[in-house]
């Protein structure tokens, strides 16, 4: 078999994409007396953390704004959090937990727990060692991640398409995996 580093990095980039939406997938399909995973996840950080406000929620666990606050409405709606104003900013809006909300926590305390076995059991502690250093080298290649793309299709925007003389079409190399 031919040595093709172009087909090693479209399979990678196939695998992460398929990885990221299974996951996505399965988490979106579990509920936990009513609140999805990430609701859970501010659950947790409220506990461990103390009241939060909604941006930072948001900027810590990875969240869009619109996202926290929907998941903000529906934690506020079953009465497991409430939300108040700052006295001195009334801009700034603080989510705290419920009794009721830290009750259905620890009634639940397991759920984080298995999620982590689901996704690593059978992982060795190298393999984990080294997952986590990939993790990090793909986050840190995320950084201006769509800036460079929004830059690139305004420059690919702005070139004029060639014309190329008529010619017998070339034989396309069966390509393997989907990009964008």
């Amino acid at each position: 078999m031919e040595d093709n580093p172009w087909e090693r990095l479209e399979e990678a980039d196939h695998l992460f994409r398929k990885m990221v939406r299974r996951f996505v997938k399965e988490r979106d399909r579990v509920s936990v007396e009513g609140i999805s995973l990430p609701g859970m996840l501010i659950l947790q950080k409220i506990i461990r953390d103390g009241e939060q406000r909604l941006g930072d929620l948001a900027e810590q666990l990875d969240f869009t704004s619109g996202a926290i606050t929907a998941l903000s409405d529906k934690l506020e709606a079953g009465g497991y959090t409430v939300r108040r104003r700052k006295e001195d900013d009334r801009r700034t809006v603080l989510l705290d937990i419920t009794a009721k909300g830290r009750e259905m926590v620890e009634r639940n305390g397991n759920i984080g727990a298995r999620c982590i076995t689901l996704l690593f059991e059978g992982f060795t502690d190298e393999e984990l060692e080294q997952q986590s250093r990939f993790y990090e080298r793909i986050i840190g290649n995320l950084e201006g991640f769509s800036d460079t793309l929004l830059k690139l299709a305004q420059q690919n925007a702005e070139l004029p398409i060639p014309q190329e003389p008529e010619q017998k079409p070339r034989a396309e190399v069966k390509k393997n995996y989907l990009s964008y």
